[in-house]
Formats: C-alpha cells, structure tokens, sequence
C-alpha cells in the first residue's frame, strides 16, 4: 500500500512534510486533519494518544509520529537522495542538525504565542505574558537561525531537502503572529520566499486550504480520517 500522511490544518507544520513527499516523488496518500476539532476527538488517540499531527500510516500499515521520526522515514527511503544526502556525509550531518534546531527551538519558540491563543478561559493578563515572552524566544532563535544559513538557495544548496521542508512548516508563524517583520533577517526571508515559490510548497499549501491542485502525480487522493482510524488504529 502507500503510505498515508496525516497533516493538520490550519497552518500546521506538517504543511512541509507534504511538500516533502512531492520532491520525494513517490506514491502517497493524505489525510486531511481539522487540529481544533477532528484532532481532539477521543477517537483521534487510536493513531496517536497525544492528539498530535503529523502522523504517517506507513507501507506496512504501521503508525509513525513525531515529525523527526516521521522525516526519518522519508529519509531512509530516498535511495536516489531527492531530498536528502548520503547518511555518511557531512552534509547529511548539516541537515540532521539544522533539523533538530527548527524542530526543537526554533519551533518551541512559538509555543508561548499558541498558548494565548489557544486559551479556553480567556486571562488577558497572562496572555500579554505570553504573548512577550514568546516574542522575545521567537526573535531570539530567528537570530540563531540567520545566522546558520549561509549563501545557497536552499538550507543545504541549490534544491530543497528535508530540512526546508521542517522549516517552512513553521517559519510562516512569524507572520500570523505578527512577531516582528520578517525582513529583519535577510538571509531567512530569500529562503522563505523562494520555498514559498516553489511548486510543492504551492501545493501543499492549497491544499491545507481545503482546495484541490494536481500537484506533481504523486499523491493519489486523500482518504477520510474516518477511515484512517477504522483501518489503523490501535
């Protein structure tokens, strides 16, 4: 079977690993996730009990979760090495590591910023603490972050790997929060604006939108939630 990808909505940062999957250019399926509400359905902990996306419905019909681990997946499989490098290189070692930093910090920064958002109860008084702090983290690890990149198109060169797929997930956060003009950081906004350009990040995107686009043949439809759960979960 193909493998099925579970990806949140709205702005979930599993918008990336879609975009992955075009580069990567195999046979796959996704399943579309609403986080506000289908994701915390009782139901949802069959695939995974934290209530987390994304999730991968392995070839084998096995549940994969956690992004990194996810990734993995995906890079073991890139025998023609579309979206990543030898496992022995240096530069394998570069992605592995610019990953671990968007995945950890990079990405925590913003957790502040959901929180106050996300808020059953509203505090104002607690949310404007988050809302500082958060800001303060995001700025702090976008300065870390220009700072690692260097000259080339793309995190690791001149085509995207699974590194820019990790970040670009993310990295419109900075937008929708409205932290701080992303301009701040010439060398992230260039990589920002031309994996926004690219057409699998396209794709991904309209369809987290809930629109349809035939993207590059790869993917060969969606599948209900409904039926994930029935078929694979625990």
């Amino acid at each position: 079977m193909d493998p099925i990808l579970l990806y949140g909505f709205p702005l979930g940062s599993s918008m990336g690993l879609v975009a992955a999957l075009e580069w990567l250019g195999k046979p796959y399926r996704l399943c579309r996730v609403d986080m506000f509400s289908e994701m915390r359905d009782p139901s949802y902990s069959r695939i995974n009990p934290r209530h987390e996306t994304p999730a991968l419905i392995t070839d084998e019909g096995d549940v994969v979760t956690e992004t990194m681990a996810i990734a993995a997946w995906l890079e073991a499989r890139d025998v023609e090495r579309s979206i990543s490098f030898d496992p022995l290189s240096r530069r394998a070692d570069r992605m592995h590591q610019l990953m671990a930093f968007v995945n950890t910090g990079f990405t925590g920064a913003f957790s502040p910023l959901w929180i106050a958002i996300e808020m059953k109860t509203p505090n104002p008084e607690m949310q404007l603490v988050l809302r500082e702090v958060g800001r303060k983290r995001v700025i702090e690890r976008h300065d870390k972050l220009e700072g690692m990149i260097g000259e080339s198109k793309f995190l690791l060169g001149d085509r995207p790997t699974l590194a820019d797929a990790l970040l670009i997930g993310v990295a419109r956060w900075l937008d929708f929060h409205d932290v701080a003009d992303r301009r701040g950081w010439p060398k992230l906004a260039a990589l920002r604006q031309g994996l926004e350009a690219d057409p699998a990040v396209v794709y991904a995107t309209v369809l987290e939108k809930g629109d349809s686009s035939p993207g590059n043949g790869a993917c060969v439809g969606h599948i209900a939630l409904a039926e994930v759960i029935d078929r694979f979960g625990k």
